[in-house]
């Protein structure tokens, strides 16, 4: 695969599963469980998210000239960055602002699933599957 997603989500996948593991042991006993919950959320939407770059790097072998798809995994990188990275930050730093930026790498990925969407739809009905719902 010569997408650059594979190596982004392989990156996340490992980053995750670092910060799951600090999460776990290192601030399991010096942050409220209420914080721990939202670097647990952090953790966990970066995983799937990781498994979704990694999932458009696959069909962006077999679909390479597809913008949807090169959208689609810049804005899951984006939602990573932006919504986990600012959940980590408030639970580390302790920056309440950092919370609206949160719902902006929500958005980011709401967007990248769409656009997968419209992609898996359009490949669909260009190889005919939805031939008998016409």
């Amino acid at each position: 695969m010569k997408s650059v997603f594979l190596f982004f989500g392989a990156l996340s996948a490992l980053i995750g599963v670092g910060m799951g593991a600090f999460g776990a042991h290192g601030l399991k006993s010096i942050i409220s469980p209420e914080m721990l919950a939202v670097y647990q959320t952090g953790v966990t939407y970066q995983m799937w998210h990781a498994l979704g770059l990694i999932g458009i790097a696959a069909i962006h072998q077999q679909a390479p000239a597809s913008k949807l798809l090169r959208w689609a995994g810049w804005l899951m990188f984006i939602g990573i960055l932006l919504f986990s990275g600012s959940l980590y930050l408030l639970v580390l730093l302790n920056l309440n602002w950092l919370g609206m930026i949160t719902p902006i790498g929500g958005v980011s990925f709401l967007t990248a699933w769409l656009l997968i969407t419209v992609f898996a739809a359009k490949n669909a009905r260009a190889s005919g599957h939805y031939s008998r719902y016409k």
